[in-house]
């Protein structure tokens, strides 16, 4: 099973990725920006097609030793079909979500995360974009939840063969 979690930056990913990590036995949590950090020095137009590929390459290894994953990370419509096409030939459940807080959440600090502007610039253009209300998956508006109670909805939502 491959459980994808889209949505902007600052929208809970990672965080409830991580949760659901705990609840389900023999999961990965394929970070797809620990892969963007091998290459920082590059520009991310031209760095996302190579940390897709990169990633498409680790899920595949992980379904093919029968581990579960779940990957947080923000897809654009071009880089969904891309994903999805990868890895709907692997025979395996792929459930896909976004993370959609309102706007002004997903701009408010966080935790102990204080924003950077460009992440502030970011946010902003995922949401021009269409990251928070793409054409695919199961949306969910997370403004008013706490990630345990997001990650309860993802987990409702999915079945374990």
């Amino acid at each position: 099973m491959i459980i994808l979690i889209s949505g902007s930056i600052n929208s809970g990913k990672s965080t409830v990725a991580k949760i659901i990590q705990k609840e389900l036995k023999n999961t990965a949590l394929v970070e797809i920006d620990a892969l963007r950090a091998m290459i920082d020095w590059m520009p991310i137009d031209k760095a996302v097609p190579i940390n897709l590929k990169n990633a498409v390459a680790v899920i595949k290894n992980f379904v093919e030793a029968g581990i579960h994953v779940i990957v947080p990370y923000p897809l654009s419509q071009k880089n969904y079909d891309y994903v999805q096409n990868e890895l709907s030939k692997l025979g395996t459940d792929i459930f896909v979500f976004t993370l959609a807080p309102r706007l002004e959440k997903a701009l408010n600090n966080r935790g102990d995360r204080k924003l950077e502007k460009s992440e502030i610039e970011r946010i902003k253009y995922h949401y021009n974009i269409g990251i928070a209300s793409p054409t695919f998956g199961t949306i969910l508006d997370n403004s008013d939840e706490t990630p345990q109670e997001t990650a309860r909805k993802i987990l409702k939502n999915i079945k374990i063969n």
